[in-house]
């Protein structure tokens, strides 16, 4: 693709992947949109993109949960970049634990974010990328959002909702020039894995092979290669395609074998506490 002057929305674009892609995108003369919730992490981020002639960097403070603030920071970008040719819908929160440990709270908490988050600016944006016949939207999933992972229901959960909306949306919009991609990482090194690690069960660390965490810059490296493709599905990295092709591979089968390697873990964390 031909980034040079192509509008960019990124939400979530702050920290981590989105922060990641945004850099890359700077960097291929693309006129980057910044969007999360702290307005002093914006600034930083915005200083740290590459600028030149044919590109540009706008920052804005929203919270995508409100979907009144996210019309209104699509309502600012159209104004003063144009209509997004491509948004990229990274804004994302996670938090293990076991399922009758988390509050209800949290389980709501990602579904606004996650889920609604995604839904909200999807549905701000569509308005114009019809009107115009062209768009792209892209949505970062996860792995999780293909296969559920123990100890996170609430986010494996706001996952699989991302996933499945987007599965219909690239249906709906493909037919009327607006492509869609889904993308599907595993553990990626951002602040947001730092904090999950703060919560995640015992029983995890010996549940899967260890497949190592993803620097964010690879990721975002191999995302915009998927774009650049124009695939729907994109897996930045070796772990996650792994992860859901067996998934897809085993079927029903893959249920026993779950269960199997988790009764493995438990047996060695009370070993290691014996």
């Amino acid at each position: 693709m031909d980034y040079t002057g192509k509008v960019v929305l990124i939400t979530g674009g702050s920290s981590g992947i989105g922060l990641a892609l945004a850099k890359q995108l700077a960097a291929r003369s693309a006129f980057v949109c910044l969007a999360a919730r702290h307005e002093d992490k914006l600034q930083e981020a915005l200083a740290a993109l590459p600028v030149n002639e044919q590109g540009g960097k706008l920052a804005f403070s929203v919270d995508v949960s409100h979907p009144e603030e996210v019309a209104g920071l699509v309502e600012k970008v159209q104004r003063q970049a144009g209509i997004p040719d491509i948004v990229i819908n990274s804004a994302g929160v996670a938090q293990p634990g076991y399922v009758q440990d988390l509050d209800l709270a949290i389980y709501r908490w990602m579904m606004d974010v996650n889920y609604y988050g995604t839904v909200h600016v999807v549905k701000a944006v569509l308005p114009g990328m019809l009107q115009r016949g062209s768009g792209y939207i892209v949505n970062i999933g996860s792995a999780a959002a293909r296969i559920g992972v123990f100890g996170y229901t609430a986010y494996s959960g706001s996952k699989f909702a991302v996933a499945g909306f987007t599965d219909v949306l690239r249906m709906e919009v493909k037919p009327l020039g607006i492509d869609v991609s889904l993308v599907l990482p595993t553990d990626t090194d951002t602040p947001q894995l730092a904090y999950e690690n703060r919560y995640k069960p015992a029983e995890l660390k010996y549940l899967l092979p260890e497949l190592g965490v993803v620097p964010a810059e690879t990721v975002a490296r191999n995302i915009l290669k998927g774009m650049d493709r124009r695939r729907y599905e994109i897996y930045p990295d070796f772990g996650g395609r792994l992860i859901v092709n067996l998934y897809r591979l085993a079927g029903a089968g893959i249920y026993p074998i779950l269960d199997l390697l988790l009764k493995r873990s438990k047996s060695k964390i009370r070993l290691l506490h014996k």
